[in-house]
């Protein structure tokens, strides 16, 4: 698998499930957001973006300006840790408990695919799952660093230097994105848990 930062955004405020830290919930016996992070264990550097207790070793941990300011505030911080020379990046929700290793792998292959095809059109600037509907999973994807740097730049220029309660469809606005539909086995990497029915539909598939 080829070299790549992880970035994993965990302040959500979990609305729909009564304001809980819906990262630290289990599923399968692990809190969510140590499944995700087991998932890119072999980043060269993971960074969680929240509160958390207890992180695995190795893991750095930073709050978005303000807290609670929403996942492009999250991602802008932890991305103002990767070192100057990182190239890729998973972005990544942390309640993804159904995230694979070979599952990231495959984001980083079209990634590297389409930028190795030429051919004079522009290349990626990231890749992230679609659902059966064709909706992008943008929280569960890889991107080209200066890419998403560039992004950031724009976005809180364009809103006075404030990226709080900005929306990832205005981050992404204008990047070219790989859309990459889940094939391989077993359940959807991208599958999100917004409610309490998806937890226990995600404790299902995790048996």
């Amino acid at each position: 698998m080829g070299t790549y930062a992880a970035v994993v955004l965990a302040g959500g405020a979990a609305r729909r499930m009564g304001g809980v830290d819906k990262p630290a919930l289990p599923v399968g016996g692990r809190p969510m957001r140590d499944r995700v992070l087991a998932a890119v264990s072999d980043a060269t550097l993971r960074v969680l973006v929240g509160s958390a207790d207890a992180v695995p070793a190795g893991v750095r941990v930073i709050r978005e300006e303000p807290p609670g300011g929403g996942p492009v505030a999250a991602a802008a911080a932890g991305l103002a840790l990767l070192d100057p020379d990182t190239a890729l990046v998973a972005l990544l929700a942390a309640d993804l408990p159904l995230l694979t290793r070979s599952a990231i792998g495959e984001l980083l292959g079209h990634v590297a695919e389409e930028a190795a095809a030429g051919g004079g059109e522009r290349r990626p600037d990231g890749a992230c799952f679609v659902d059966g509907d064709g909706r992008r999973q943008s929280l569960c994807g890889v991107w080209r660093v200066a890419a998403l740097r560039a992004a950031v730049h724009r976005l809180t220029v364009e809103r006075g230097g404030s990226l709080s309660g900005a929306p990832v469809r205005a981050l992404l606005a204008g990047l070219v994105v790989r859309e990459v539909a889940w094939s391989g086995d077993g359940p959807p990497p991208w599958f999100d848990c917004d409610t309490d029915e998806d937890v226990r539909r995600a404790e299902e598939w995790a048996r």
